[in-house]
């Protein structure tokens, strides 16, 4: 009988350690169901039936708001560790203007990404760096706490506020 318990807990704890290693998968962005944006047709859809097909676009272009895009990524998570991005799709549809209608449908994947290196965010200074007790000692001996007597009509300062 005990045997049997101690196999039950062993299985069951080798499952749960199993499972805690499954990825778990995340969908962001526009999720085609049941028009996927390849199956828009060049000369035969417009603005309007794109927008009833597929609904509002993810962004449109900054410079041109006849560039409308849909963009979509699946991202896998492991454990403790970072999510990893398995795939990414992102459909620029092109309109003409003047009519209205696509002129072009362009899709876009993960391998078209192009990687590139960020800005530390750190702004070089010139000078010198100051140690924590030269910060602290710094104004020791540069001036006093009264107010002196030239900071009359200083912007601030009120007329007879002097001690």
């Amino acid at each position: 009988m005990f045997r049997k318990a101690a196999l039950a807990a062993a299985s069951a704890i080798v499952l749960m350690s199993t499972g805690a290693c499954m990825p778990m998968t995340t969908y962001s962005g526009f999720q085609a169901i049941e028009v996927n944006p390849a199956d828009i047709k060049t000369g035969d859809d417009t603005k309007s039936t794109v927008l009833g097909k597929l609904g509002s676009p993810s962004a449109k272009s900054t410079f041109d708001p006849n560039v409308w895009f849909y963009m979509s990524q699946v991202t896998d998570r492991v454990a403790f560790y970072q999510p990893r991005v398995a795939a990414r799709n992102v459909f620029a549809i092109t309109f003409d203007p003047a009519t209205e209608q696509v002129t072009a449908v362009n899709s876009y994947t993960l391998r078209d990404g192009k990687v590139f290196a960020y800005n530390s965010r750190e702004t070089p200074t010139r000078g010198r760096e100051l140690s924590i007790l030269e910060q602290l000692l710094g104004n020791v001996g540069r001036g006093g706490m009264l107010p002196r007597a030239d900071d009359e009509g200083v912007p601030g300062s009120r007329p007879g506020d002097r001690q």
